[in-house]
């Protein structure tokens, strides 16, 4: 059987009264990225605390620490190894099989970046790891040969973000990706079709695992969603109502007035709202109806709204 993984970049702000929340997210789902590592290398205490947190069965995916791909960008420092191997410890702690790698923009992998990632490597002492590298500012399908083969050597995963229509330089037995989405960073709301698409994607091919870890705003509630339509074969509403009622809730989180039609097609159409039990849409589309002018209140957008389909 596939192992299919679905989770988010993160827990620490999913909430819930009572509970702290990565037992709480631990709940909901399965698998957690941690990004935390990437900025800061915690405590390892506080990482034992956080496996005693979960159940057994859940799974951790770690971020390596910048300065293995920012700063050191790859060269196998005294530096980059001593925190190569703090991440490993972490990874140890946490049952962790993937590591994940993430160069910068800037960083182009050519000639040189390759051989030190190669000098990298041969450097670290991976045992059963494996690293996940996502490469930054160049197309997945248009990455040099010598990098491909580099990765191949060493049974690295080549990490890319489906929602953007990427897939991986080359076939492995473990897919990870992770989903940031069309829009500006990660300001995105995969509709009912794209999570259809991602996951037709992620099932693809003679793999062992798939690790989909959302970035999306609201990466909980689309994570949830995807999840719920592999248990189920349906998507769930976005929220309690549907129609105008529903587009009103989704206005409700943070729309701010007044604001011109402009305004509010700029800051909230990237949301969805619920049409109709069954069917989902971005905000934009019934935004971009209204007439050109400034809005003092929901109220008035939905009544003009309201007005405008009779």
């Amino acid at each position: 059987m596939r192992e299919y993984l679905i989770g988010t970049g993160g827990w620490a702000y999913f909430q819930i009264p009572g509970l702290p929340s990565l037992t709480a997210y631990s709940r909901a789902f399965d698998f957690v990225e941690v990004n935390s590592t990437f900025y800061e290398i915690p405590p390892l205490k506080q990482v034992e605390k956080w496996r005693r947190m979960v159940s057994q069965d859940f799974q951790f995916t770690v971020r390596a620490h910048q300065t293995i791909t920012h700063k050191n960008r790859l060269q196998p420092t005294q530096e980059t190894l001593e925190d190569f191997q703090k991440i490993q410890k972490i990874c140890e702690i946490l049952k962790a099989e993937v590591i994940h790698f993430q160069t910068p923009p800037s960083l182009k992998m050519e000639h040189t970046a390759i051989k030190n990632l190669r000098n990298f490597l041969s450097s670290a002492n991976l045992g059963k790891m494996r690293i996940a590298l996502e490469i930054r500012g160049s197309p997945p399908s248009q990455l040099p040969q010598e990098l491909v083969r580099t990765m191949q050597e060493h049974n690295m995963i080549h990490c890319v973000d489906l929602s953007k229509h990427e897939m991986p330089a080359y076939d492995s037995d473990v897919l990870y990706s992770r989903l940031f989405g069309k829009g500006h960073h990660n300001i995105y709301q995969p509709t009912d079709k794209e999570l259809r698409q991602i996951d037709k994607k992620a099932s693809k091919g003679n793999l062992k695992k798939v690790i989909l870890s959302f970035h999306f705003t609201k990466m909980y509630k689309d994570a949830a969603r995807l999840k719920l339509y592999k248990q189920t074969g349906k998507f769930p509403k976005i929220t309690k109502s549907t129609g105008l009622s529903s587009l009103a809730e989704v206005l409700k989180e943070d729309a701010q007035f007044p604001a011109t039609k402009q305004k509010l097609v700029h800051s909230q159409g990237w949301k969805l709202f619920d049409v109709t039990p069954e069917k989902r849409t971005l905000t934009r589309e019934i935004l971009q109806e209204l007439p050109e002018k400034t809005y003092h209140s929901i109220n008035e957008v939905v009544q003009t709204l309201k007005s405008l389909v009779g």
